[in-house]
């Protein structure tokens, strides 16, 4: 089956494909999905943006061909991921009837899963994990700035370490630590 996605960041146009392939291999082990190169597109457009939400969720209906699904992951920031997710998901439908939508909104960041996760990434990359630092994932507004800060040299780069983290983490613990996930 071929996959679509529409993701935000320069970091989750390789992440994502990663992810997907470790979520099936998690949860579903006998379907293979053939992950398409992710359309990236600027959130605040696609959302407010008649016009290119329909071409880029077309675009991806094209993409992922006849049986194809389309994924629509992005970050939810301050609001509600659910309540997002399904008004994202009424447009989506009825702009590509044809085609499987599935729309998810991670609750602030992409990163916050990374933190539910935190204590498998323990050592990976530089990055430093006290159980003593351990918060509820979805509660810091700036994800990456929680990473960064206990990371070697006070760096995260969504470009290099967000894959990174998504070929790695645990997603058990992503999955019981954080809703959205």
């Amino acid at each position: 089956m071929k996959v679509a996605t529409i993701v935000e960041g320069d970091g989750e146009v390789a992440a994502v494909p990663l992810l997907l392939r470790r979520v099936a291999e998690w949860r579903t082990p006998d379907v293979v999905p053939d992950v398409l190169p992710p359309i990236r597109v600027r959130r605040d457009r696609f959302l407010n943006r008649d016009e290119e939400f329909q071409r880029n969720l077309r675009l991806a209906a094209a993409k992922c061909e006849v049986g194809g699904w389309i994924l629509v992951l992005l970050d939810a920031d301050d609001d509600c991921p659910a309540q997002l997710a399904q008004q994202v998901l009424t447009r989506a439908a009825a702009c590509v009837a044809h085609r499987r939508v599935s729309v998810v909104f991670a609750k602030r960041e992409f990163e916050a899963w990374f933190i539910a996760a935190a204590a498998s990434l323990n050592g990976h990359r530089g990055f430093r994990f006290d159980p003593a630092d351990a918060i509820d994932a979805e509660t810091p507004r700036d994800a990456k700035g929680w990473l960064r800060q206990r990371m070697a040299g006070g760096t995260y780069s969504e470009t290099t370490d967000q894959p990174a983290f998504t070929a790695r983490f645990d997603l058990r613990y992503a999955f019981d630590g954080s809703r959205s996930f």
